[in-house]
This record gives C-alpha cells, sequence and structure tokens, in this order.
C-alpha cells in the first residue's frame, strides 16, 4: 500500500504554536452544538436505540422523533435556565416539519449551522454535482429563513465526499466542523482558497458516547465535567477549544437531562473565566488574528 494524503492541511504539533487569546483574555472557547435533525419515515438512515426490524421502523423513527417534539423543547429551556448560548446545527427539512421549533431557538439569538437537508442521507455517498446540488439547496432555504447564508457546515453523520471542502468554499461557508483532529481551529486548503477548520468533538458527543459505546447519561456528564476541568488547566498555556455536541432524542429523555444539567451547570459556574460562545463567532475571531497567527495552509 502506498502512502496517501489528503493535502488539506500540514502536521502541526500544538506545543510548537504562536500563543494568542481569546476575547476577554481568555483562553478556552467553550460552545454547545445542538443537532436538530429529521428522518425520512420507512427508509434511509438513522441512529439506533435498539436493533432494525425491518422498515417501517416504528420503534428507532419514534424514539428520534421524540427529540423535536419534547427533549429539544427542555434543552431550550435548561439553556434559557443558565442563560447558555448554543449553536444550532439544523437539518433543513425541519423547516417544514417542525417550524415553530427552528423558531424558538432562533429567538434565543442562537447561531443557525447548516446540517445538509436530513440525517437520513449520507452526502459523501453523492456524485460531485448531486452534493453540490443538496449543499446549494441548503444554503438558499436557510438564507430564505434566518435571513443571511449560513456561514458553517457540519455534515450529516460526519459524511464527506473527496471534493466537499472545496464544495463548501465554493458555496461560501467559512467554516466546516467535519474535521475533528484539533482543539485549535486549523486552516485547510481547498481548490478555491481555504477553509477553517473549527474544532467539532467526537468523544464530548452523546451519539458516540451513549449509543456506540452503550455509555449512561451519568458517564457522559462526567467526561464533559471531567474534560472541562482540565482543558481549563490546559488552556494556561494555549487557546484551546471545546465543544460539546448534543441530540436531544438522546440526551433530551428526562434520566438524561438530569445528569446533563449538572454538568452545564458546573460548567457554567465558571463562565467568568472562559469564552462560551458558537463556532461561527470562533471563526470570526480566528479571522480577525494577525495572519502568522494560525499557519495557512
Amino acid at each position: 500500500m502506498r502512502r496517501t494524503d489528503h493535502g488539506r492541511y500540514a502536521y502541526s504539533a500544538l506545543p510548537h504554536r504562536p500563543v494568542y487569546d481569546w476575547p476577554g483574555g481568555k483562553r478556552l472557547a467553550v460552545y454547545f452544538a445542538l443537532n436538530l435533525e429529521t428522518f425520512s419515515f420507512g427508509e434511509g438512515l438513522g441512529a439506533k436505540l435498539a436493533p432494525a426490524q425491518g422498515e417501517p421502523d416504528v420503534l428507532n423513527y419514534t424514539w428520534r422523533d421524540y427529540g423535536n417534539r419534547v427533549g429539544a423543547w427542555r434543552l431550550r429551556d435548561l439553556f434559557d435556565r443558565l442563560n447558555l448560548p448554543a449553536a444550532v446545527l439544523v437539518n433543513t427539512w425541519l423547516y417544514d416539519e417542525a417550524p415553530e421549533l427552528i423558531a424558538a431557538f432562533r429567538a434565543r439569538g442562537d447561531e443557525m449551522v447548516a446540517h445538509g437537508r436530513t440525517n437520513s442521507e449520507r452526502q459523501g455517498a453523492m456524485s460531485e454535482a448531486q452534493e453540490a446540488a443538496v449543499i446549494a439547496e441548503v444554503v438558499a432555504r436557510m438564507t430564505k429563513e434566518e435571513g443571511r447564508p449560513p456561514a458553517g457546515w457540519l455534515g450529516p453523520w460526519i459524511s464527506q465526499s473527496p471534493v466537499t471542502p472545496d464544495l463548501l468554499a465554493e458555496a461560501g461557508f467559512s467554516y466546516g466542523l467535519d474535521w475533528s483532529m484539533d482543539e485549535q481551529p486549523v486552516w485547510m486548503k481547498t481548490r478555491s482558497g481555504r477553509l477553517l477548520s473549527v474544532p467539532y468533538p467526537q468523544e464530548l458527543n452523546d451519539i458516540p458516547a451513549i449509543v456506540a459505546r452503550q455509555g449512561d447519561g451519568a458517564e457522559f456528564a462526567d467526561s464533559l465535567i471531567d474534560a472541562f476541568d482540565e482543558m481549563l488547566e490546559l488552556a494556561q498555556t494555549a487557546p484551546l477549544v471545546m465543544g460539546v455536541a448534543l441530540h436531544p432524542y438522546i440526551v433530551g429523555y428526562p434520566h438524561r437531562l438530569r445528569r446533563l444539567r449538572r454538568a452545564l451547570t458546573h460548567i457554567n459556574a465558571r463562565r467568568e473565566q472562559i469564552w462560551l460562545t458558537t463556532p461561527g463567532a470562533i471563526a470570526a475571531q480566528v479571522n480577525a488574528l494577525p495572519p502568522e497567527t494560525i499557519a495557512l495552509p
């Protein structure tokens, strides 16, 4: 087998990079990504609580649908209670299926991040023309609904084709969340310029932690607290980004919501020491830094 390389960014050791601050002289940026997703009934992809017994897969479909009907609203209330900002990762089919849900988070002033049309499909399986058309459709719908194009993109299932970063840059996106190789933003090379990769969590993410690894809500909450405490110490020597990925059909259930509240309350108690933000604000801050601060691709 010959060695292959993605060609998007070069190796860079964290301890050898320039040190800079986030706004207010803070060193740890923390954001919460709330994935609002919808799924096609009787076909396509979807996380599973139990093995599917064929289609229509009513058990798993309704388990996920609970998130939009109940869980997301409870998470909205929790975020309101703690006065936490959110990055809302939106499947655009929800503008038709549950417009009041998107409106509730828009009213909070949360950032709306593009998350494809639906999590029933995976863009990595599409042709370049199909993928470009889907991205264009998502941008057009979000621009219509939100009054501005989305700045950031997370692909359904973190799925990418070999040309996804190129297509995102060409569609006007300033950052992507799919590449999770770092705890600092990284510039990536595309065929039409550069695209910023903002760290998105795969460890501090309730799908891998609870669905894939069969962890429970208490274990997930402990992971958030431990990561936060450790990263707050590590950030004394380098600016870091801590993202937390939440899905209402997982942590929106009461037994997990109680554990999540414990973790978010712990983080919120030290909010004066951190930059509570969104990935879009992180991308904007990086663009305002001197060009030599973060290595160009």
